[in-house]
């Protein structure tokens, strides 16, 4: 049994959202279907809104609701000196819960993988090391997720920072290997924070 063209277009559309396999998207393309009219439009107003009036911050690349930059951006009691870098924005709403970091932020908007597409280019390196050139920044923090793909771009940008003369640190392994920032508790992220260490490049000469 074939779905109509209609069907099997929000099928195919809800198929191509991440962690959306072809059964979870019958599954609420059905859900959808069988709700009332008006539960499925506040839905979709939501999604035209947010595209019409969610950016990405001219500075970090976090959400930016409204202006040019985002709100912790504008923030003038946070730290400048220190910029906590992570993968996505979602993790930014996970840092910010521990209460424990009062600097700025920058978004890669991505991890480097280079086996799914995702090298240099494709995320904001070239942005962040503009930012160490231009502003103040003492201290940059790694805080990529502890899996290989968030491994790899923490060595990555240890090969760009560490040359412009920048402090490089990681949150420490408080995080479970191959968790996500999104999913940790604020105590474990509060103590990965605190003790996060000074990355190095492992190229300096031996005494």
């Amino acid at each position: 049994m074939s779905y109509s063209s209609t069907v099997q277009e929000l099928i195919d559309q809800l198929g191509r959202l991440p962690g959306i396999g072809p059964k979870s998207a019958q599954r609420v393309a059905f859900h959808l279907l069988k709700a009332p009219s008006e539960d499925a439009l506040r839905l979709s107003r939501a999604i035209v809104d947010a595209k019409e009036r969610v950016s990405f911050c001219s500075r970090c690349f976090n959400l930016s609701e409204g202006g040019d930059e985002c709100a912790i951006c504008l923030d003038s009691r946070r730290e400048t000196r220190m910029v906590c870098v992570v993968e996505d924005s979602q993790d930014i709403v996970a840092i910010e819960r521990t209460q424990e970091f009062r600097g700025r932020y920058h978004v890669l908007q991505g991890a480097f993988s280079p086996i799914d597409g995702v090298g240099v280019d494709q995320l904001r390196v070239k942005e962040l090391m503009s930012r160490v050139a231009d502003e103040d920044i003492e201290e940059i923090i790694v805080a990529t997720n502890p899996n290989l793909e968030g491994e790899a771009t923490a060595a990555l940008l240890v090969k760009y920072l560490k040359p412009m003369g920048v402090r490089v640190s990681r949150i420490a392994s408080g995080l479970p290997v191959g968790g996500d920032l999104e999913y940790a508790d604020e105590l474990t992220l509060g103590r990965a924070l605190e003790g996060r260490t000074v990355l190095d490049t492992g190229n300096d000469s031996q005494p």
